[in-house]
């Protein structure tokens, strides 16, 4: 993939993640204030903002990664090693860039696991 569209789409993946994250951890906080709201005597169902914090946590903790992830894209990008695995420095297919510019691996690496 060419180097000027991949540090388009990744700044822009990573312009939308970011806005995503800060609703998430918006919608994290209203949660811990629900949770503590209930404590004061409400006859709230604690169980249910606890919940939806977890829920809200784990999603801002998969789009911190996803943003650890374009940022080491971008820093190949700058290194000059964008498009080669990070793990063999094998060539990643144009096919795999394209469906995910961040990727870090080639198709038969990530299949294999860590």
């Amino acid at each position: 993939m060419d180097a000027d569209k991949a540090r388009a789409r990744l700044r822009t993946e990573h312009a939308e993640i970011t806005a995503l994250l800060k609703d998430a951890e918006r919608a994290g906080e209203q949660d811990r204030q629900a949770e503590a709201d209930a404590e004061v005597g409400d006859s709230v169902d604690y169980a249910q903002p606890l919940a939806a914090q977890g829920i809200d946590d784990a999603v801002a903790d998969t789009l911190r990664e996803r943003l650890d992830t374009l940022d080491r894209a971008l820093k190949r990008l700058d290194d000059g090693t964008y498009g080669r695995s990070v793990r063999s420095g094998q060539p990643i297919p144009e096919e795999r860039l394209e469906a995910d510019p961040a990727a870090e691996l080639t198709v038969e690496e990530a299949a294999a696991g860590p």
